[in-house]
């Protein structure tokens, strides 16, 4: 039975966090949606219910949560998560990206990519932030990645594009709530089918999971948009056709970064020439290939 304790007095925080985890570990789910582990729910779990700042100083965590609401709040959304098998994500309709906090529900994806170190850092070496005046964003989703560009490039254009009007009302709550209505513009298209401009800068995490690969997933994962998910047999459906149709829409000097995950191993043995540049972060992650205008111009050439 779970929550065997929940007849005690009410709790320290540190103390619910602890028995929230545990009960977690003990409970068959699985870590991948802002999270890697049963702690580090429990914490975002009661952290959310309490309003606090992760940042929080440790002596706080010793006091008793303020009302008893609010612990049975706590409770009820564990609960949940663990009944259900929703990322907590859904449940919280919070999550974090390159340090900022989205709206999410399951109409798109729950941001999680290695991207957000990129835009830290704002694509360096690669390349030069002061040369970047424009960037494509393609298949936006929640928009999290058009929205913090905007703020590590605040002098950039961003256009942000996904197939689903659905990702795109989601994207337009974050854009609204980080006021970068000014700086990023939403449209919906298939790709490049609705683009007529280069830029300087192409990102995109898109679609990459393969038929097989779909079927092993977690159940958490089925709670997320297969749209944004399931890309073909292989999972190369949509890289494939932004690798054919991408040097058009850069510019003389523009890059494009791209996500692949899991499938770059079957991404490098069809494309066994393409100088992809697989890229590397301090934080971990990977699957993010790196190719120049000029890379991506021979490579047609020569196809």
């Amino acid at each position: 039975m779970l929550f065997l304790w929940v007849k005690e007095k009410i709790m320290p925080i540190e103390k619910i966090v602890q028995k929230i985890a545990q009960t977690l570990e003990t409970s068959d789910l699985f870590y991948g949606h802002g999270t890697d582990n049963a702690v580090s729910e429990a914490v975002a779990l009661v952290f959310h219910v309490l309003n606090l700042s992760f940042d929080i100083d440790q002596a706080e965590l010793s006091k008793i949560i303020p009302t008893q609401a609010q612990e049975q709040e706590i409770l009820a959304l564990a609960k949940t998560r663990i009944k259900t098998k929703k990322p907590l994500p859904y449940l919280t309709h919070t999550a974090y990206f390159a340090g900022l906090p989205f709206y999410v529900d399951e109409r798109v994806l729950i941001p999680r990519s290695p991207f957000a170190e990129l835009i830290e850092n704002q694509f360096e070496p690669w390349v030069r932030p002061d040369c970047i005046k424009t960037i494509l964003d393609l298949c936006t989703g929640s928009g999290c990645m058009a929205i913090a560009c905007a703020k590590y490039f605040p002098n950039t254009h961003i256009d942000a594009v996904d197939i689903s009007q659905d990702a795109l009302d989601v994207a337009a709550i974050n854009i609204k709530k980080h006021q970068v209505e000014n700086q990023v513009h939403l449209f919906q298209s298939d790709l490049f089918d609705q683009i007529q401009k280069q830029y300087d800068l192409i990102i995109s995490n898109p679609p990459y999971v393969s038929q097989q690969e779909m079927q092993q997933l977690p159940k958490e994962y089925l709670h997320e948009p297969s749209l944004a998910l399931e890309a073909g047999k292989e999972g190369l459906s949509i890289v494939n056709r932004i690798l054919r149709e991408a040097n058009r829409f850069l510019s003389e000097n523009g890059a494009l970064f791209v996500e692949v995950g899991n499938t770059q191993e079957t991404l490098e043995k069809h494309y066994p020439s393409t100088p992809f540049m697989w890229l590397t972060f301090e934080r971990g992650g990977d699957g993010i290939f790196l190719l120049s205008k000029k890379e991506l111009s021979d490579w047609a050439t020569a196809n």
